[in-house]
């Protein structure tokens, strides 16, 4: 299951950036036709947020809501990459796949800085990215 996870949120990481880059190129271009985005791969169209981001308190609780964007349901809820979790007493409030929502806590020894958040909906993963300032 890692490994599908681990395959699953690089994807995610390569599409954002793609998106990120084609957005920038087509503001900076002179182009008066608008385009649509790509979709996103199978297995990466899961869409998170997390609120209040930035966050400015050791220990704060957040938000995290979301679609699952065709997935079954939220199952899992992960943050950081180190090895160290930044989000602490993850709960899923609401599983719905449609439109879900969790909270968490900051971990107490968070530093500043930017940090992922990841969902895992059964098939489909989302990834934002949550920024620190405490």
């Amino acid at each position: 299951m890692k490994k599908r996870l681990i395959t699953a949120i690089v994807g995610v990481s390569l599409t954002a950036g793609l998106l990120g880059l084609g957005a920038a190129g087509a503001q900076a271009g002179t182009a008066t036709v608008a385009t649509a985005a790509p979709k996103p791969p199978k297995g990466a169209r899961a869409v998170v947020q997390v609120g209040p981001n930035p966050t400015t308190k050791r220990g704060e609780e957040v938000t995290i809501t979301g679609n699952c964007g065709g997935g079954e349901k939220l199952k899992a809820v992960l943050s950081g990459m180190t090895g160290k979790p930044s989000l602490r007493n993850v709960r899923i409030i609401d599983d719905n796949p449609k439109a879900f929502v969790a909270k968490a806590s900051l971990d107490p020894r968070i530093g500043n800085g930017v940090g992922p958040v990841f969902v895992d909906c059964g098939g489909e993963v989302g990834v934002t990215l949550l920024v620190t300032h405490v």
